[in-house]
């Protein structure tokens, strides 16, 4: 199911309003999730290929649409939920709407890989959280701060 709840991303709306991201954030961010079956039979190149697809074809929407301005499609692994989210937007790349720090990268495998090896998406252990609770001040804003990888791709008429 997931390969196909990625493929139809590229046809769900679409909204490029750079006044807007509001709503660019509303309209066009997605999560998706996978059951323990279907994480453990997919490969971490089937989902990478489907992301690129819908990447492609979103570049293809957008073109058609006759947006001449910068766009963005890109995905990362929402640990806390235990989801990949995707989304495009009229940003580049270093311009991304997250309040948390982020590092883009070009290889989206680490990211897929990240997901579908997650034995219990969504779920904090309670020795992580023992961690947590013995950690310095200091410490814990470190791990606060660590960036977490974003996958970008290029979608607009500019890119």
């Amino acid at each position: 199911m997931l390969l196909t709840w990625i493929a139809e991303v590229a046809d769900e709306p679409l909204v490029l309003e750079p006044a807007d991201r509001r709503v660019e954030w509303e309209t066009n961010t997605w999560s998706l999730g996978a059951a323990e079956g279907d994480r453990s039979s997919l490969s971490v190149a089937e989902v990478v290929a489907a992301f690129e697809w819908t990447a492609a074809a979103i570049r293809e929407r957008i073109r058609d649409l006759g947006f001449s301005e910068v766009a963005t499609f890109y995905v990362w692994h929402d640990k806390l939920a235990g989801q990949l989210r995707c989304s495009t937007g009229s940003v580049s790349p270093d311009a991304l709407p997250f309040s948390g720090t982020y590092v883009v990268s070009d290889d989206l495998g680490p990211i897929v890989e990240g997901f579908l090896v997650d034995s219990e998406p969504g779920s904090i252990t309670w020795s992580d959280l023992d961690d947590a609770q013995s950690l310095s001040e200091q410490t814990k804003t470190e791990r606060e701060i660590r960036p977490f990888g974003v996958w970008v791709s290029g979608v607009g008429a500019s890119d």
